[in-house]
């Protein structure tokens, strides 16, 4: 990459991490308030575009886990598992399905809503993350 900007490299190692840990709690947080897979594989994005402006396309690319296209397949895959165990409780593909478990004073509500969410978080990393890396990979090469 020609022309780096150091403030802007070493403000993006900071950034980035915190940017991820962003993208998660919108994940973890989203089936009950505004938030969710979709706008969390946003925020993951936006934090591969800052890695790419900063360091480029190949310092972007190593930022996605497991790679643009296996994370994309995965996703679907967890998408498509969420809707299972509906079927396994004789309810229609994808009804939401709950388990409490307690802990101590409280309890943690987990469902399969979050797995659908965690597939569509995936989806949109992976697509849209490799679909930014390779438009950054095709303009670095054309330039001068």
């Amino acid at each position: 990459m020609k022309g780096r900007i150091l403030v802007l490299e070493v403000a993006a190692r900071f950034l980035h991490p915190l940017m991820m840990a962003a993208a998660v709690w919108v994940l973890l947080r989203g089936h009950d308030l505004p938030g969710g897979g979709f706008i969390g594989g946003l925020v993951a994005v936006c934090a591969t575009a800052l890695v790419s402006v900063a360091r480029g396309a190949e310092a972007a690319r190593a930022s996605i886990p497991l790679g643009a296209p296996r994370l994309t397949a995965i996703g679907v895959g967890l998408a498509a598992t969420s809707g299972l165990p509906a079927l396994f409780a004789d309810a229609p593909f994808l009804t939401h399905l709950w388990v409490e478990l307690p802990l101590g004073f409280t309890q943690l509500s987990i469902g399969t809503p979050l797995l659908f969410d965690a597939g569509v978080f995936a989806v949109v990393f992976g697509a849209l993350g490799g679909l930014l890396v390779s438009i950054l990979a095709i303009d670095e090469e054309e330039a001068p």
